[in-house]
């Protein structure tokens, strides 16, 4: 099934060039999709709904219902709109969850996107911007770690991610194809004008759970390991807010269509907080002094990953515009109550 949704001007669906955006009603693909069209560009949006929420989608967007393996409706998206650019984000994201499930994230993540890369390249899709992670870099040596640090993933996630890589290089020198890979560090944060978050109830990020403790959604918050050499015993992360993220694939997308050769660049902002930082931080946003519990280390976890973003910023022209973390976890505390009052206000109707 597609759902249509014609913009005020009326524009004609086979017009383009369009730039596909899969998963683009996930968290870090709607927020892409808000900053494309606030750019001007042309934009369809592929998404399963498996984690997806229809509400992110701004009015005047396309989506089509679908999976990026589905060769035909894919292909057959690619013609219908004049696509020239795929922005790949649909994939599986949680760590412990790939090391108990390998084969499911090799299928979602690594063969998945083998069929698009595919279609893209027979459909003669030229430009390729790929979700990528800095789980591709396992226990790091040393921090910040740049782009030409040994890549040795410890999760099947970090490896599905890795591999998908390695196509886009092949893929890369064989055909007239040129892709950008973005690493992510930690993402967190929400639109600053509060239209869009981090939506799915089930997420598994440092700042969202501690916020569902924060407001009552969850009883307490676990910390995994607390043994680390670290400065305070536990992980240190890298963390990102998503609207600086989605306008380094808006520089990755104007820099491809300029003639760039492409390459592989890490997103983040050079800086790491511990995750007992990170919940002093929500504690004081939120002004809720939760529960906090020791638990063991989980499998996969690096103790500490910090980005060298130099060379994001030299070659794509990026510069981070909200590298602050209380600012982030006040956006993300914004989103998470909005969301905390719609599902109050749901309720409220239901009873009556």
């Amino acid at each position: 099934m597609d759902m249509a949704r014609k913009g005020a001007s009326g524009a004609d669906r086979s017009s383009g060039p369009y730039v596909l955006v899969t998963g683009g009603l996930g968290y870090v693909g709607s927020h892409m999709v808000l900053e494309l069209v606030a750019r001007g560009h042309k934009v369809v949006v592929l998404d399963d709904l498996s984690t997806g929420v229809v509400s992110a989608l701004p009015a005047g967007v396309p989506l089509v219902i679908g999976d990026v393996a589905d060769t035909a409706k894919v292909a057959a998206t690619i013609t219908d709109y004049g696509v020239d650019a795929i922005a790949h984000f649909a994939a599986k994201i949680v760590v412990p969850e790939s090391v108990n499930d390998p084969l499911h994230y090799y299928y979602c993540n690594t063969v998945k996107s083998r069929a698009l890369v595919e279609i893209a390249v027979r459909t003669g899709v030229r430009h390729f911007i790929f979700s990528s992670t800095a789980a591709v870099y396992g226990d790091v040596a040393n921090n910040p770690v740049s782009e030409a640090a040994l890549t040795l993933p410890r999760s099947p996630y970090g490896r599905s991610k890795l591999m998908t890589e390695w196509m886009l290089e092949d893929a890369a020198r064989a055909h007239d194809f040129r892709f950008v890979a973005l690493r992510y560090f930690n993402v967190a944060g929400a639109d600053p004008r509060g239209r869009i978050g981090q939506s799915g109830p089930n997420a598994t990020h440092l700042i969202k759970v501690a916020m569902q403790a924060a407001l009552g959604r969850r009883p307490s918050v676990d910390i995994y390991g607390a043994d680390y050499p670290t400065r305070d015993g536990t992980c240190e992360r890298d963390f990102i807010h998503v609207t600086d993220l989605a306008r380094a694939h808006i520089r990755a997308l104007d820099y491809l269509r300029s003639g760039g050769a492409g390459g592989t660049f890490n997103c983040g902002y050079g800086r790491g907080y511990s995750v007992k930082q990170i919940i002093d931080v929500v504690k004081k946003v939120s002004g809720v002094d939760f529960e906090v519990r020791l638990a063991p280390r989980r499998p996969g976890d690096p103790a500490a990953v910090v980005a060298d973003n130099r060379l994001v910023c030299a070659r794509l022209g990026w510069r981070p515009e909200l590298d602050d973390i209380e600012q982030i976890v006040r956006h993300a505390f914004a989103w998470e109550c909005r969301l905390v009052q719609g599902r109050h206000s749901a309720h409220s109707l239901r009873q009556r």
